[in-house]
């Protein structure tokens, strides 16, 4: 299966994706989403220059030799950029080993584990009793799991919030980074009443997660942690930075709150500390800016070891490319935790048509050989590439802080 064409499919039905297109020369083809939100064209120019020429007349089946000549030949090793390029072509590359077989995907990393993938739902309101409303909807569409995020008075903007009610909540809303105020003690004071209002309204069995977005000290973490586990989280999600990750370990020492982290990560090494201490309870780092399924199939290995489970990242802001090599790695990998889902907008699902379907809070992988997601060429040049940027932090006194 050489290798004899790839090349970039750059469009925006909705919002900005990059896709990779490898043909061999006999006509089997597969894809792979190169999408790094508010990052894009960094990567584009990446792979252009230095990883497409590179593939033109290898073997299409050697998957791991080409990921360790992208790994290691690379030199500047890791990265968001070379991981988000490496990572579409591993899935690009897995899709055309699975149609080869005449597989689907799951079947080819080693066949089910489970029926149906449980995903969790976002559920966000401008406070806390829109934010009720919206768990609401989304138990009676079969949502067993919801994450939270409301409001906070005092703070004008808030990370998971529409700015309209209605919307669909959008982080890169401009052609530059937009400037948000932060006050970490109004949020520490307002969060807890969320998770009140939640169990009060809907019980005890609905999973609940939360997403803190990094933005906290681990003294503060840990003071979060403490102060939900009355309310028993599925997660509490990114509650710090990580790149000190000793940061962890202190929010462990003070919380029984099961800990989530790993959506900015890019590497086995950024998790390697966390893993073999178990600071941590879930994984959280996409396929396609985790080096692929190559690569995260390590990642989780590892964790299994450790009592570690998936919970992979599933925004918007990845193709149903992405989502639908998730979905097969899912039904798949031993210790799967959940998975993220934020619905595509319609265009998008018909520029990418797929053959996964979502029933009754989960995700039901399909039996189309590859990982069963296409894209619309002709349909995906009508919609241009827009510029767009992730938002920064300042707190009250202008000090810029975490995102």
């Amino acid at each position: 299966m050489i290798i004899s064409d790839a090349y970039l499919i750059v469009t925006s039905p909705g919002r900005n994706f990059v896709t990779l297109k490898i043909v061999t020369e006999s006509g089997i083809y597969g894809i792979g989403d190169a999408t790094l939100n508010g990052r894009e064209m960094a990567v584009v120019a990446y792979l252009e220059e230095h990883v497409i020429p590179t593939l033109i007349g290898r073997d299409a089946s050697r998957i791991e030799d080409i990921w360790h000549y992208l790994y290691r030949g690379a030199y500047w090793r890791r990265g968001p950029v070379t991981m988000a390029a490496i990572g579409a072509v591993d899935l690009a590359l897995w899709d055309i080993k699975a149609k080869a077989a005449g597989m689907p995907l799951y079947q080819l990393l080693g066949g089910k584990s489970r029926e149906r993938v449980m995903t969790y739902a976002h559920c966000t309101g401008k406070d806390i009793e829109s934010c009720l409303t919206e768990v609401d909807k989304h138990v009676k569409q079969g949502y067993r799991a919801v994450r939270v995020q409301s409001g906070v008075p005092g703070i004008a903007t808030i990370y998971g919030v529409a700015k309209r009610e209605g919307e669909r909540y959008e982080p890169a809303d401009s052609e530059l980074p937009a400037e948000h105020v932060w006050s970490t003690e109004k949020y520490l004071n307002h969060v807890p009443k969320l998770f009140t209002a939640v169990r009060e309204r809907f019980g005890d069995d609905l999973h609940v997660l939360h997403d803190v977005h990094h933005r906290l000290t681990p003294i503060e973490a840990a003071r979060l942690g403490k102060a939900v586990e009355p309310f028993h989280l599925f997660w509490l999600e990114d509650c710090v930075p990580a790149e000190n990750q000793q940061s962890l370990k202190l929010v462990r020492e003070h919380t029984t709150t099961p800990l989530a982290i790993g959506e900015v990560f890019n590497s086995i090494h950024d998790y390697r500390e966390l893993i073999e201490n178990q600071w941590i309870d879930y994984i959280r780092t996409p396929l396609s800016h985790g080096g692929g399924i190559t690569h995260m199939r390590r990642v989780a290995d590892f964790a299994a070891l450790y009592h570690i489970r998936t919970g992979f990242h599933g925004p918007t802001d990845l193709s149903p490319v992405c989502l639908g090599a998730a979905i097969h790695f899912d039904t798949w990998v031993p210790n799967f935790g959940i998975q993220e889902h934020m619905p595509h907008e319609a265009i998008t699902d018909q520029v990418f048509p797929h053959d996964y379907r979502f029933e009754d809070g989960h995700f039901l992988v399909g039996e189309t050989p590859g990982h069963g997601v296409d894209i619309d060429e002709d349909l995906a040049r009508k919609y241009p590439y827009k510029r767009a940027s992730l938002p920064v932090n300042r707190l009250e006194d202008g000090t810029l802080w975490h995102w």
